[in-house]
This record gives structure tokens, sequence and C-alpha cells, in this order.
């Protein structure tokens, strides 16, 4: 232990090659925890229609294999090294040739380099700890909402509540702060919401983004909201306009907001401080 508190370069690489495993596992959050709540709400219908509930094979994120989607061949533990085995199949599989999407090993990376710097930057600490179960949620929370549109409140309601446990010990905000942070988060993304749909008849935006807002005040404090919102506002308005201009984006199609929030919550955890003092020093 003493080692790794002298050494952060050290335990920065122990923290990147764990956290390979964890972008291997949040490869397998993403793509399941949307298809369990899908069975979930069906079987939740069927029980109010009155119907039966149907067997269907047992399914979590454990159960079944990962397998190949279209050969069914179950992946090895050989093909399953976070990044070198899709690097040594050359991205496809290994029975049938189809080729595995390089978002998997994206995921694995992104992972493990946000860890990287977490541990860089707080060393051997409990603020490293809380780091990266926030980075950990927020890829996944992220990657979901892009594929569906969904922010799972099974993962966004504990990110809330441990975001106000970790702060008790005042880690990266006051509890007062983190308790503030939850409340304007929510409240700022809801305001929008009803006065956009007060104004245009339409919802602008989903219940999952007023909760994601929460979690990363919850975790920052509500100092660091501003950043937040402000990095996942401007980012988010030119990409959505890019596709709209650029790739014929239909208006009338939902574009995620919830990786936008991500993003500029881990800016802001990375460098909100900083960021926002720099602001301040101009007046």
């Amino acid at each position: 232990m003493e080692l790794l508190h002298t050494e952060p370069a050290l335990f920065s690489g122990l923290v990147l090659l764990f956290s390979l495993l964890v972008g291997s596992f949040l490869n397998v959050v993403i793509h399941r925890l949307p298809k369990m709540m899908e069975a979930e709400w069906q079987a939740q219908c069927a029980e109010l229609r009155g119907e039966p509930i149907p067997d269907a094979p047992r399914y979590n994120l454990s159960l079944p294999r990962s397998a190949c989607i279209k050969c069914g061949h179950q992946i090895t533990a050989l093909e399953n090294i976070p990044l070198l085995s899709w690097l040594w199949l050359r991205g496809r599989c290994s029975s049938c040739g189809t080729a595995i999407s390089a978002r998997y090993p994206l995921v694995e990376l992104l992972t493990a380099l946000l860890s990287a710097a977490a541990a860089w930057k707080w060393g051997l600490s409990v603020q490293t700890l809380g780091a990266l179960l926030l980075v950990w949620t927020l890829i996944a929370l992220a990657f979901i909402d892009l594929d569906t549109t969904l922010l799972p409140d099974s993962l966004t309601l504990p990110l809330v509540w441990l975001g106000l446990l970790f702060n008790l010990g005042g880690h990266f905000a006051s509890l007062p702060d983190a308790v503030i942070g939850a409340m304007a988060g929510y409240g700022v993304l809801w305001s929008v919401y009803w006065l956009f749909k007060l104004a245009t008849g339409k919802e602008g935006m989903g219940y999952g983004d007023f909760k994601l807002l929460a979690a990363i005040g919850a975790w920052l404090g509500w100092q660091l909201l501003p950043v937040t919102l402000l990095l996942s506002s401007v980012v988010g308005a030119a990409i959505g306009i890019a596709m709209i201009v650029l790739v014929k984006h239909d208006r009338r199609v939902p574009i995620p907001f919830g990786p936008y929030l991500a993003g500029g919550g881990l800016v802001a955890l990375f460098f909100g401080a900083d960021l926002t003092q720099a602001y301040l020093a101009q007046f």
C-alpha cells in the first residue's frame, strides 16, 4: 500500500488494467440491461392483462454466455480478453467471420483511460473510489441512452443516493452542497421540460435526464452544475445541428441528451473547479 501511495504511475497502471475488465463488463450491461427491462415490462403488461407470463430462457447480466449474434458461437475466455482479443480476431467472429463492432474495444479503452486519469489525479484515496464508480456508471448510461434513448432508473437513482452517501464525508462537495445539487439538477431540467411542453405541446426530453443531472449534482455539488449544463448543451446543440444539416437527420426523431450530460459531468469531475475559477477570474 505504501508503494502505491509513493508510486502514482504504478497505481494508475494497475487501475488501468483492472478497468479494462470493468469496461468489458460495462459492454455487457449496455447490451443486456435494456433487454432485461423490456422483458420485465412485457411480463408486467401480461400480468395487468390477466394473461399468463410467457416462459423465457433465463437472461441477466451473467446468463447466457456471450455469443456471436449471427452464428451463436459462444465466446471463449481467450476471445474475451479486453482489447487484445478484438485485435487478435481482427474484429471478426472466429467461427463465421461476422464483424464485431469496434465499439466494444472503444468502451473498454475509454473506461480504462478515464479510470487511470482518476487514479492519477486523486491517488490511492477514497476520492478515487468514488470517481471510478461515477465514471463507470456515466459511461454505461451514456451508451445505453445512445442506443435506446433510455436512462434506466436502476442506474440513475442509485447514483443519486450513492453521491449523497459519498459526500457525507465531503469528498467532492459538502453534504449541503450535494443535497442542493441533487435538487437543483432535477429541478432545472424539470422546469425546462415543462416550459418547453407548455410552449410547444411537445416533450423536449425524458425524465431520465432530470435524474441523471440530479445524480451529477449529488456527486459534484450545485457549484459544478452550470459547467455541466453549459458543456452538455453547447456540444449537444452543435452535434444536433450538424446531424440535421449534414446527414439530414429527421427533426422528429429524438436525439438522446444523456451522453452529453454524462460527458459534461465527466469534464466537470476532472476540470470543473478549474474551469469555474478561470471563468470567475475574468470578473
